[in-house]
């Protein structure tokens, strides 16, 4: 256990360098994550003390569930278990995770799931709610850009950056409760982005490396750009709406408190695995976000050279409310 970093505002200590996430000199120990196996005494657990927990509705390519998690030794411990063969398992307190894969599989497929749905579900653990959105830095407070997988957050944020922007965090967006407003903690250097979203940003997909020989997916460096490091109050939340071709886009919207709750419950990571008493926290802070921090839908054009234009939108929406 040598190496050391910062992610999402927890001081993790890992027998291996987690790719993305830049070595740091941290004054708490956190979360311990361990690359590589399982602990061994997991072999030694019966069936009975296994139960089911969540079953993925997608599948994969050869027809499973794409994730299987289950409560080991009566939720003591978290087993994820991805169709791909990669597991996770995760303690109670969200102290310590353990990770391993199978080849052709590397590290840094690995921790693809570990900078996401698995810090997600950690942070959730620990009390703290988090978002699947991006967030970029605008006069020293955070602007979450929220929606499902393939909305643009990602693209979105990347295009903020060009402008020389900092990002704050990505994919994970925590919303740390501090009773009158939250705060962003800040995530690792890093932008995961599809071709298609590189070639509508770069021209080229070429652009950028490969985040792993496994993936499609490319990644934007940050650590050569502007990353914000230190938290920020969340200032606002846009949730981008499916692209449209109509001239009129991008455009922004007004949500009314049951659209924006939904919205928020929506995009909260770890959802299905909540409790009675984790869910019922969730909507009471979930609430209270609605009543402090303006929450608004934008809808993007559906041609990729209008991604300028989304971002004056939101720049322009955001610094006229504030």
């Amino acid at each position: 256990m040598h190496y050391r970093c910062s992610l999402y505002g927890l001081g993790v200590v890992a027998n291996r360098p987690i790719p993305g996430v830049p070595s740091s000199t941290i004054a708490s120990k956190d979360v311990c994550i361990s690359f590589g196996s399982l602990p061994a005494w997991l072999d030694d657990v019966t069936a009975t003390q296994v139960e089911t927990s969540y079953v993925a509705e997608y599948k994969s390519e050869c027809g499973e569930p794409a994730l299987r998690v289950f409560r080991v030794l009566d939720g003591m411990y978290y087993r994820f278990s991805y169709a791909d063969e990669t597991e996770f398992l995760v303690d109670r307190a969200g102290t310590e995770v353990w990770a391993r894969w199978s080849a052709p599989l590397t590290l840094e497929d690995t921790a693809t799931y570990l900078l996401g749905p698995v810090m997600g579900f950690v942070m959730l653990l620990r009390g703290v709610v988090c978002l699947h959105a991006s967030a970029i830095a605008v006069d020293d407070k955070a602007i979450a850009l929220l929606g499902p997988a393939g909305s643009g957050k990602s693209t979105t944020a990347a295009a903020f950056s060009e402008r020389g922007y900092s990002i704050l965090a990505e994919d994970v967006v925590t919303l740390d409760d501090r009773g009158d407003h939250f705060l962003v903690r800040p995530g690792y250097p890093c932008i995961r982005l599809w071709p298609a979203s590189v070639r509508a940003l770069y021209g080229s997909e070429i652009h950028l490396p490969k985040l792993t020989p496994n993936w499609d997916k490319c990644y934007l460096d940050l650590t050569k750009r502007a990353f914000r490091a230190e938290p920020l109050p969340l200032a606002a939340i846009y949730h981008l709406n499916e692209r449209r071709p109509e001239p009129i886009a991008p455009f922004v919207e007004t949500l009314n408190r049951s659209e924006g709750l939904l919205s928020l419950i929506a995009n909260t990571y770890a959802t299905k695995l909540m409790n009675k008493q984790m869910r019922a926290r969730e909507f009471e802070l979930l609430t209270r976000v609605l009543h402090n921090v303006p929450l608004r839908r934008v809808t993007p054009h559906a041609d990729p050279a209008r991604i300028p234009a989304l971002c004056d939108t939101i720049l322009n929406d955001f610094l006229a409310a504030d």
